[in-house]
């Protein structure tokens, strides 16, 4: 009776002496690695892409428009709801993006760190000499490769409360201030005090929202 084939074990992928010498580098000095990973972040974050794309499209330097804002919002302002449907996906891609790449390969650390780097990058660009959009899309984005349900509750809760009250920055303040709280409820405090500073930012960013609608002197939105 003839002996079953045994197949040869697999040998593990090797790693040459360059690669070898980055892992232990890092592994050496893992702040490093958060540092790449914020200045990272912070390069996807800071690219403005409400004004490039709107310079692009012809409309001129979305800053002279409605508040002055960077952001989709403003965009759609300018009557281009198309333009300000791009911005927003590309505001949301720029935080998207760098964070999961972060999560996949390099672990939950690092992507709080281009988290933040990316998100702060928004707010804060060079390009514009740190004067920045307020955050909502890309803290969309942001949240959604943290935790991707508390990325579809911001936009649940967002969406609603744009519908019936036509207000896109209070439907950012509350959305903001509840989703950490959604997290809290099935994830890490770890996570839960993160989107919490993220949130405060936001929040910050959106302090004369904050007046105008206090004094009744807020714009409303088209949807």
């Amino acid at each position: 009776m003839a002996k079953p084939q045994v197949a040869p074990p697999k040998k593990a992928m090797a790693l040459n002496e360059k690669d070898l010498w980055f892992a232990v580098f890092l592994g050496a000095q893992p702040w490093l690695l958060y540092v790449v990973t914020f200045l990272g972040g912070y390069a996807f974050g800071s690219i403005p892409f409400g004004y490039v794309l709107s310079a692009l499209a012809g409309v001129g330097d979305i800053r002279n428009f409605g508040s002055g804002n960077i952001g989709a919002t403003n965009v759609l302002r300018t009557g281009r709801k198309g333009l300000a449907l791009l911005t927003l996906a590309c505001d949301a891609g720029k935080g998207f993006l760098p964070v999961l790449l972060c999560r996949q390969y390099l672990g939950m650390e690092a992507a709080f760190f281009a988290a933040a780097g990316a998100f702060i990058g928004h707010l804060f660009p060079v390009w514009l000499h740190f004067k920045g959009g307020k955050g909502v899309a890309t803290y969309i984005g942001v949240v959604s490769a943290l935790n991707w349900p508390a990325g579809a509750f911001f936009c649940a809760l967002w969406l609603c409360i744009a519908i019936i009250t036509r207000y896109s920055s209070l439907s950012a303040l509350v959305a903001a201030a509840l989703t950490p709280f959604f997290v809290l409820a099935k994830m890490p405090v770890g996570l839960f005090i993160f989107m919490l500073a993220l949130s405060a930012l936001l929040i910050a960013r959106h302090h004369k929202n904050i007046r105008n609608l206090i004094s009744g002197h807020e714009s409303k939105i088209k949807l």
